[in-house]
């Protein structure tokens, strides 16, 4: 099968280049979700576990599942998830 190669675009590209260090796996980052989520919340600057930052950059599997656990964790505080939220999408 040939087809046209498509341009990459400007998503592609930060797709690719995404830094991958220091590295997790999706199984590690379900393990410390949980924890993570709630640093967000306390403290939407937190510079913990640096490579779930770095792992739910590049998988939108498991930022789908953290941001819900930012959100549930955000009301059970009875706080605004957005602060977590943008650290999470920043």
């Amino acid at each position: 099968m040939t087809s046209t190669p498509r341009p990459l675009t400007p998503e592609d590209v930060r797709a690719l280049t995404l830094p991958t260090e220091p590295w997790l796996s999706c199984e590690d980052c379900f393990d410390l979700a949980d924890r993570y989520a709630e640093a967000l919340v306390e403290d939407p600057g937190t510079r913990a576990l640096p490579e779930m930052l770095v792992h739910l950059h590049a998988c939108a599997a498991c930022a789908e599942e953290a941001e819900s656990l930012i959100r549930l964790v955000a009301a059970d505080a009875g706080v605004d998830p957005a602060p977590a939220l943008a650290r999470l999408h920043g």
